[in-house]
């Protein structure tokens, strides 16, 4: 070894440790310090010591040493047998394509209705169709067709049959990223067993405590087996023990039996497995997905992207997380799509394989959270490598932990040399209870990031956009619209609806909403609201889109882990020297790694330098007890700071203004009347919100009022006039006034784009509510007759005001009878009628535009006469469908250009372009996404 290279490396762990702990670096560090518990690296900085090393010492370390290396004395033997750089590493090799897809691409498994069908469907359609190609050291490849996947799965599940195994009974799977994982997980299924993924130890050598802090979960899922590498073996006996019900520990190698499982049939409503949401927390929610789940997420996440079979996903997501299990592996089995898979800790050790993998396969989608692609940016600081092609990905989705606009914009561009399509880069949101997907953007159009104005949403909670060049603007990306077959909404602290831009409670409810924890009633009973789910995130709504705000509760979230601050402030309260129920554990971003830093502040009388140093290093050992893993700072203060609610529960998000503006420990003459501040403020908040609440149902009232008086004077002058021209202009002055007094007088655009008086045209506009028709009435110059569902008829204050108006009426559910309908309307048109149309047919609270029947079409092709499209904008928002609480929103109208017939075109093709061409302008101008065919 090269003399010095013991202090140079030491050099390295001292500057590291020095930035990780903001310059408070112990004078002891040495050959023998253990970099967890002594100097506490975590797994992110680890990662950032080991390419500091490599950088420094010229030299390629083994991926293993990420694991193995337990002190700098380790680090010094990697470094004396390690090879120096390669000029290109083995996975940077050429492109070698995607893999061939025995007997070319093929449909899916439609009518499966458990993951099983969906596999025995795969192996009856290409048995040898490549499945799984999985990397492993030194860039070999190992590759798992279907068939083999199956029969080894059914090993496994004989396996586990033989050890007594019952139908719906649970089966822990702690594995790392392995076949073993993909032949467990099928086995625990083929066998009649529930899954249950827990995450697997960073270390062999830890794998006893680490089980320990399972034990939450075993026991809650009840779990009788627990299937893990060998290393578990020897603990075997002290898990029993501690877990009721657990009776084996066994190997995948040790399940494999000769003899073919015994069939157990399996329903769409059977547990596919469960995803718990936390490792570490004494109360284990875990979230109940069932096969008719899964398959309904995989389906609309294969809509919503357009999966294929000859789409190619490239992963290093955990197996045991729902984003690696679900989007990467299962959607890719359903689409009969290869997955090119490495493991989390090959990435960590060089985030570039995730890189070249996706250039030597061609893949077209992968995933990652944030922090994965600040650490690219880090390794690669200087510039992308020379000969990386990304320009077959078509989606590269950022998910799983709280996005940060600012590093997709710069991956976005470091990358775009390297064919990174500038579009490709998106951000997605999921949530365990919605199986794992919820809200994908539209593919091809990249992050949309909105500046808001800082004091109106931090006081009131409405996202008004920035003005230009505000310097205190918040940033916040839409994650999109909801999957297919999904609704989304926004609501208040009442479970009321909130308008756009509004912020507030985000809820769902779709056929991949989870049912439920397992045996967890009281957490279960908390999730839903109705039928709607409790996404436990705050979010406004823009056009259909979300932006995702925050966290309703305080989670931490650090490398794509959960952790609950609520056990740790626990566990460090009962050690000597600290004040019990004053310690706050909280997160805290940071920027340059891409996910936030784990911060404990303990209240202590302790003054000494000795004294603290030692509380300090205790507390830092009882959070990698807990975690696993350090804090990444341990921040002593005297009484009296931590801050707490009126009730005794502490204020996280105080304490953590408190350390993000370096007044931890600072002397502060006025506690008292800073805490009483804070409750003023929060009062106050509370108030404002109260009479925006108040505000918004005496705005309700007041139309209703409104209505009560207007409608039935209205109703009664139309019922008197003897001319739809003359009941039409009572009812439009009407309609003006009363929307006026409502204090939402309509802006109309456009009108110079309708036809002069006397030329006959189809008018179509969208429909979004039942204010619809009080608008156009309002916007419309000159009567038109309007068409109606014929279900008014049998209503006889609807029908004697319409009859007087004019209006037409149609069947929508007789076939024959709406075939007649729309051939009278048709001849009316043709007979020199203008008619206004709603070509929906329908309206949903789901913001969208919905496909247009041809019925208004087909009449103005058949008469030759132009079509009008009109864009009604805001009337969702004040009078959503199933509701009759109005909320104030702005109300525009805008008359597109006429759509004119071609000379000599006509029949269905000319009313196909007619609809296409209207539909096209009213998307530009409603103010909505293009809805979900399948939306309800």
């Amino acid at each position: 070894m090269i003399p010095g290279t013991a202090e140079a490396l030491l050099a390295v762990v001292r500057t590291t440790h020095a930035e990780l702990h903001r310059g408070a670096t112990p004078a002891g560090i040495g050959l023998d310090s253990r970099l967890e518990q002594d100097l506490g690296f975590d797994s992110l900085a680890r990662v950032e010591l080991l390419q500091r090393v490599e950088r420094t010492f010229g030299v390629a370390l083994p991926e293993a040493t990420l694991q193995t290396a337990l002190t700098p004395r380790d680090l010094l033997a990697a470094i004396a047998v390690a090879p120096t750089h390669a000029a290109a590493p083995a996975f940077a090799r050429a492109s070698t394509g995607p893999p061939p897809a025995t007997g070319g691409p093929a449909p899916v498994p439609a009518a499966a209705a458990t993951l099983v069908e969906v596999l025995d469907w795969h192996v009856e359609a290409h048995p040898g169709r490549t499945q799984i190609i999985l990397l492993t050291e030194g860039d070999a490849e190992e590759r798992v067709d279907y068939r083999h996947l199956r029969e080894v799965a059914g090993a496994v599940a004989a396996g586990l049959q033989g050890l007594g195994l019952q139908p719906r009974q649970t089966v822990a799977i702690m594995l790392p990223t392995s076949r073993e994982y993909f032949f467990a997980y099928f086995g625990v299924l083929l066998a009649g067993g529930i899954p249950v993924p827990i995450y697997p130890p960073a270390r062999p050598a830890q794998i006893e405590e680490h089980v320990r802090r399972h034990i939450g979960i075993l026991a809650n899922a009840g779990a009788g087996i627990l299937v893990t590498v060998p290393e578990a073996m020897p603990v075997a006996r002290l898990l029993e023990a501690g877990v009721p019900g657990l009776r084996r520990v066994v190997t995948v190698a040790g399940l494999t039996a000769d003899s073919p499982p015994t069939p157990v049939a399996l329903r769409a409503d059977d547990i596919a497995f469960i995803q718990y949401t936390s490792g570490s927390t004494g109360n284990p929610k875990g979230v109940v997905l069932t096969h008719a789940n899964l398959l309904a997420n995989i389906r609309a996440i294969g809509q919503a992207i357009g999966v294929t079979p000859v789409d190619v996903f490239v992963s290093w997501l955990p197996l045991y997380h729902d984003m690696g299990l679900i989007s990467a592996w299962l959607v890719s089995l359903y689409f009969g799509n290869p997955l090119v898979v490495m493991s989390p800790l090959a990435f960590l050790a060089r985030p570039e394989r995730w890189l070249w993998a996706i250039h030597r396969h061609r893949g077209t989608l992968s995933a990652a959270p944030n922090f994965a692609f600040e650490l690219c940016l880090r390794r690669l600081a200087d510039a992308p490598p020379a000969g990386l092609d990304l320009s077959s990905l078509r989606l590269l989705a950022c998910g799983a932990e709280p996005v940060n606009p600012d590093t997709l914009r710069r991956f976005a561009e470091r990358f775009a040399g390297s064919g990174l399509r500038p579009g490709a880069l998106t951000p997605v949101y999921g949530l365990a209870e919605a199986t794992v997907g919820l809200l994908v953007p539209p593919l091809g159009r990249g992050p949309w990031v909105e500046r808001i104005d800082r004091d109106a949403f931090t006081r009131m909670g409405e996202a008004r956009p920035a003005a230009p060049g505000h310097a205190h603007a918040l940033a916040f990306v839409s994650w999109g619209r909801p999957l297919p077959g999904h609704q989304v909404r926004v609501v208040d602290g009442a479970g009321q609806e909130l308008g756009e831009r509004v912020e507030g409670r985000l809820e769902f409810k779709g056929p991949s909403a989870a049912g439920g924890y397992y045996r967890n009633p009281e957490q279960t009973r908390r999730l839903f609201h109705g039928d709607w789910l409790d996404s436990g995130d705050q979010a406004y709504a823009v056009a259909g889109e979300f932006f995702i705000t925050g966290r309703v509760k305080d989670i931490i979230i650090r490398g794509g882990r959960n952790i609950y601050p609520h056990e740790l402030e626990l566990a460090v309260g009962e050690l000597a020297g600290v004040r019990k129920g004053c310690v706050a554990v909280f997160g805290s971003p940071d920027p340059a790694a891409g996910t936030e830093r784990l911060v404990v502040l303990a209240e202590t009388h302790a003054v000494d330098p000795a004294g603290r140093a030692a509380l300090q290093a205790a507390i830092a050992r009882r959070v990698l007890e807990v975690l696993g893993e350090p804090a990444d700072e341990v921040a002593l203060a005297p009484p009296g700071t931590v801050l707490k609610t009126s009730s005794g529960k502490v204020r996280r998000s105080a304490c953590r203004e408190l350390y993000e503006a370096g007044r931890i420990g600072a002397r502060r003459r006025a506690v008292g009347w800073q805490v009483s501040r804070l409750v003023l403020a929060a009062a106050g908040l509370r108030v404002r919100r109260g009479l925006a609440l108040a505000g918004g149902w005496g705005y309700a009232l007041r139309v209703g009022l409104l209505f009560a008086f207007v409608a039935p004077l209205t109703w009664l002058v139309t019922a008197l006039l003897p001319r739809p021209e003359w009941a039409w202009a009572a009812g439009r002055a009407a309609a003006r006034g009363f929307l006026r007094l409502c204090g939402t007088p309509v802006q109309v655009q456009g009108l110079e784009h309708l036809p002069p008086p006397g030329q006959v045209h189809v008018l179509v506009a969208n429909h979004a509510s039942y204010l619809d028709g009080i608008v156009l009435a309002a916007a419309l110059p000159r009567h038109v007759g309007f068409v109606a569902k014929r279900e008014l008829l049998g209503q006889f204050v609807p029908r004697i005001y319409l009859r007087r108006l004019g209006v037409e009426f149609v069947e929508r559910f007789d076939v024959r009878q709406g075939a007649e309908d729309a051939a009278r309307l048709a001849a009316a048109v043709a007979g020199g009628r203008s008619l206004a149309f709603f070509p929906e047919g329908t309206f949903t609270p789901t913001p969208g535009l919905r496909p247009f029947h041809l019925g208004a079409f087909a009449a103005a092709a058949h008469a030759r006469v132009p079509v009008v499209p009109v864009a009604i904008r805001g009337s969702r928002a004040w009078l959503r469908a199933d509701q009759w609480r109005p909320r104030r929103s702005p109300l525009a109208v805008v008359i597109c250009p006429p759509v004119l017939p071609i000379d000599g075109a006509e029949g269905f093709g000319e009313a196909v372009r007619l609809r296409d061409a209207a539909r096209a302008g009213i998307l530009r101008h409603c103010g909505e996404p293009e809805a979900d065919a399948t939306s309800p």
